[in-house]
């Protein structure tokens, strides 16, 4: 995890706070709009000025962070399940943008579940970046599904849980390493950006949040099989208390591989390389 210029707490000090929408917060979807400007302009930010012009924001609400992303020459897609809050999102964003010429700025909204979503027909064979105030309830799922399309997919930041977004830069030998980690880091570059307070949201959430910025390395070989991978890591950090000897029983490792030191290890010791190096070792050795 390197050190980005911004990263720091949010002010305490609040910016202007976004106007009565009229859209209510519906807690079975998990909502909490982000009513702070300030933040939402700080989230805007964190996207590469020279990434993608075709960016999808996931579950934008009451438009507070799409208002700000919408400053920049890009294609935007929003994906929103609420039907209130996509009503709403046409009402203000479409007439703003009626007017507008430029080739490279578009808006429109899809009413659907993003974890549902084809992600290959909404930018047909274009790289994209993704951002938002992700749902707490399925941040994990997001990222897991930004994984399976990564290589078109250079660039991931928004807003987590906070203990979401420090599982995700963890380090090994943290009690918070663990498969997000590994998964996450084998593909991406995760740094933590900064810490937001709850009450800017409206619902208050009972947890902080953090903004965070993934960077696809797009350069680097990649020449492991990524569910070979994640059968390990995951099968590993089921049993993350044991040795790897023990955790990984139901795994096909050849026996003389079984007397490698890495073995008597347990799975929060070992770094994302280490994790990728022995994925192929286990299963190039066994084909």
């Amino acid at each position: 995890m390197s050190n980005r210029k911004n990263k720091r707490k949010a002010s305490g000090r609040k910016g202007e706070t976004q106007r009565n929408t009229g859209v209510s917060a519906k807690k079975h979807l998990g909502q909490h709009f982000l009513t702070d400007t300030s933040v939402a302009a700080r989230i805007a930010a964190t996207l590469d000025p020279d990434g993608p012009t075709h960016v999808l924001e996931i579950g934008p609400g009451t438009g507070v962070l799409t208002n700000f992303l919408l400053e920049r020459p890009i294609d935007l897609v929003a994906v929103e399940l609420d039907k209130e809050s996509v009503r709403y999102l046409e009402e203000v964003f479409s007439p703003r943008l009626a007017g507008q010429t430029s080739p490279h700025l578009s808006f429109r909204v899809v009413h659907a579940d993003f974890l549902k979503l084809d992600l290959r027909e909404v930018f047909p064979g274009k790289e994209f970046s993704v951002t938002g105030n992700f749902p707490y309830n399925i941040s994990t799922q997001i990222v897991f599904r930004v994984l399976e399309h990564r290589q078109r997919i250079p660039e991931f930041c928004g807003m987590f849980q906070r203990e979401v977004a420090q599982r995700i830069c963890a380090g090994p030998g943290s009690k918070t390493y663990g498969i997000l980690s590994v998964l996450t880091q084998a593909y991406y570059d995760a740094e933590y950006c900064f810490t937001v307070p709850p009450e800017v949201f409206d619902p208050p959430p009972k947890v902080a949040s953090g903004v965070l910025h993934l960077r696809y390395r797009a350069g680097e070989e990649i020449d492991w099989d990524h569910n070979r991978l994640a059968h390990l890591v995951k099968t590993a950090f089921n049993q993350r208390r044991k040795t790897l000897r023990n955790s990984l029983k139901s795994l096909p490792v050849p026996d003389y591989l079984k007397e490698d030191a890495i073995f008597d290890r347990r799975p929060e010791q070992l770094t994302v390389r280490e994790f990728t190096a022995l994925s192929k070792r286990i299963w190039d050795d066994t084909i």
